[in-house]
């Protein structure tokens, strides 16, 4: 089978951005992702995308420094369905995992649904060790136009970083 590879630029999320993330998300989610943005313009965190040489956003993460004294918190991690398994998971945890050591963390932490054993797979060979559990919750749009609170419980993983 004949194979081509494309280049992925990293770079910060923008406002300008989120029209390009509707894959990763309802409403509800991308007004998540414009607060998460506000919290970039005081330091109080990072937001990072995956874009093609078209511009096209495929991926896409947030570093929450506020969290945890000791390390950055990665959450609101996405990679488009087309392109997941193809590494850009991969990329944006080591951008992720750079920014977090430049602003001065000594580790690198993500919760993982306990129903996304990939994901767990993923971050467990990129070296992230699960200590814990803790509740998430966020507003899920639904089919109907309703929006309703979504609850779960996430294995929390956390990584040194040298």
């Amino acid at each position: 089978m004949p194979e081509i590879t494309v280049p992925v630029e990293i770079r910060d999320l923008t406002f300008a951005d989120l029209e390009n993330l509707r894959w990763s998300g309802g409403r509800s989610h991308l007004v998540g992702i414009a607060q998460q943005l506000d919290r970039v313009a005081v330091g109080l965190a990072e937001y990072l995308v995956a874009c093609l040489p078209s511009g096209a956003a495929v991926g896409k993460l947030a570093i929450d420094y506020a969290a945890r004294g000791d390390a950055g918190l990665i959450h609101q991690a996405a990679v488009h369905g087309m392109v997941q398994s193809c590494g850009i998971g991969t990329l944006l945890v080591a951008a992720a995992e750079e920014r977090i050591r430049n602003h001065g963390r000594s580790f690198a932490e993500l919760g993982v649904e306990y129903d996304n054993p990939r994901a767990r797979a993923l971050y467990a060979r990129l070296g992230y060790v699960a200590y814990a559990q803790e509740p998430a919750e966020w507003d899920d749009d639904q089919p109907d136009g309703s929006v309703v609170r979504y609850r779960t419980m996430c294995i929390m993983m956390r990584k040194r970083l040298s």
